[in-house]
């Protein structure tokens, strides 16, 4: 006989309410975005939409510079990032050593610094190397960034590989260029894939080395929101407007791969 889940309604309305708590910064922002400064202040919940704050951010910076700049470095970084961790998590989760798992943890424990441990060597190696505020210095950095997680996502998605499937094509003599691409990639490219998408909006994300490392050649769109931030106070509407702008194309990019995102944060952990 199957059994019931206890209290089905109390965690219906307890899904629903972390669900509102969760989305409702989101929603006022957006309400934000097509108010007056003053309405912003007021807090009014009822209004007069307008887009004088749209028309303003675009007015006084280049938006579509600032969404360029994010688009290259994510895609670039997430690339690179893949052409990198792809071997080593195959070579990881195929050729074993006793020292593998310590390398793994190894990795993710560097994501436990703070980055604001590794700034001060950073900024002064990309000053040096003339790299300060570009495109370039941003893409390394999201590549480097991004890597422990690469590598852990990826590695698990190999582990989900057959043996047999392996050692019948080591069998016929394959290489180990041919074993990659003709046998893991096929029966990985959903975790790949899935990868690939949780670096994208991470790296398009990024707040931190973005307002560090550059300021008005290659800024990203955390740089645009930032501008909104100024000795005279906050400019809650104008500021809700280039929120909305920098996080809009992201969250429909999420929202259309949702599935491929869930698949890959959750690679291993059902067997």
């Amino acid at each position: 006989m199957k059994r019931k889940a206890p209290f089905p309604l109390v965690r219906t309305i307890a899904s629903w309410f972390i669900a509102l708590l969760l989305f409702f910064p989101l929603f006022w922002l957006g309400i934000t975005a097509f108010k007056t400064e003053g309405q912003a202040i007021a807090g009014n919940l009822f209004f007069t939409p307008t887009l004088a704050s749209f028309v303003e951010v675009q007015a006084r910076s280049d938006y579509l510079h600032y969404a360029f700049n994010s688009l290259i470095t994510s895609v670039v970084s997430t690339v690179l990032s893949l052409l990198i961790a792809a071997p080593a998590a195959y070579s990881m989760a195929f050729f074993r050593t006793r020292r593998t798992r310590d390398i793994l943890m190894w990795m993710l424990s560097t994501k436990m610094m703070p980055a604001v441990g590794a700034l001060v060597p950073i900024y002064v190696m990309a000053q040096t190397t003339g790299m300060l505020d570009s495109l370039p210095a941003l893409i390394i950095v999201f590549t480097l960034s991004n890597l422990p997680i690469m590598v852990w996502m990826l590695y698990s998605a190999f582990k989900e590989v057959p043996n047999d499937i392996l050692e019948a094509v080591r069998l016929d003599g394959a290489t180990v260029w041919d074993e990659f691409r003709h046998a893991i990639l096929p029966l990985t490219m959903g975790g790949i894939a899935s990868t690939g998408l949780l670096c994208l909006v991470l790296a398009w994300n990024e707040a931190f080395w973005s307002l560090n490392l550059t300021s008005a050649n290659a800024g990203t769109l955390a740089a645009l929101i930032a501008q909104y931030s100024s000795p005279e106070g906050l400019f809650w509407a104008k500021l809700s407007a280039a929120s909305l702008l920098a996080i809009a194309p992201i969250i429909v990019f999420g929202w259309f791969s949702q599935k491929q995102l869930v698949q890959g944060l959750t690679f291993g952990a059902v067997k």
